[in-house]
């Protein structure tokens, strides 16, 4: 195996441990069993378990917050701009649930809030959309800003729900996410579906 193939092997394996037991609930040992290496190559390419948990950290922040800002990448109305930043946020979830499980999981001081400056860097993307939208309609960019917040979080604590029950699907999980988002809760539509055909 190259460097380069042995590093994503170590961190493919560390990925799979740490979503299910967390940092601290996974030892050296276990990863280097795992991968058939000893230990001090994990040293070796990582220096530590924390610095082995900070590249998975990082790398799986950084699959997110692209898949996210791709979401959003094309013009389109804010309503299908929500639709397909939750349904981006649903299939990262999907795809990568062992790096979802570690991004929304409290890390070492090192990698403290992991989700939450992900969160942080994900709202301000969105925010945008909004402080234009609401600025064209007379509203306050100000108050934009906190509808991003609130959407976002709204996105973000349902996915985390979403990641255990998987029921129902993305799609129907984004349609009623922008039902809410989009007509309130005196306005809901009882079969809501997505406006995106692209």
């Amino acid at each position: 195996m190259s460097r380069a193939q042995r590093r994503s092997q170590l961190t493919d394996v560390g990925r799979s441990l740490f979503a299910i037991r967390g940092l601290d609930g996974t030892t050296i040992e276990e990863i280097a069993v795992a991968a058939g290496v000893s230990k001090p190559v994990i040293y070796e390419h990582f220096g530590s378990k924390e610095g082995l948990y900070r590249e998975v950290v990082e790398q799986e922040s950084k699959i997110l917050l692209q898949t996210i800002t791709g979401s959003l990448s094309e013009e389109a109305a804010p309503r299908i701009l929500v639709e397909r930043a939750a349904l981006a946020l649903l299939s990262y979830i999907e795809d990568r649930t062992d790096g979802f499980r570690i991004l929304i999981r409290d890390g070492p001081a090192q990698a403290e809030g992991a989700f939450s400056t992900l969160f942080s860097l994900i709202v301000a993307r969105v925010e945008h959309i909004f402080t234009d939208e609401f600025a064209r309609r007379g509203f306050s960019p100000d108050d934009g800003a906190m509808y991003a917040q609130m959407l976002v979080g709204m996105v973000a604590m349902t996915g985390q729900w979403w990641l255990d029950v998987r029921k129902p699907s993305k799609e129907a999980v984004a349609a009623h996410v922008v039902n809410l988002a989009w007509h309130g809760l005196t306005g809901l539509r009882t079969a809501p579906e997505l406006h995106d055909h692209h």
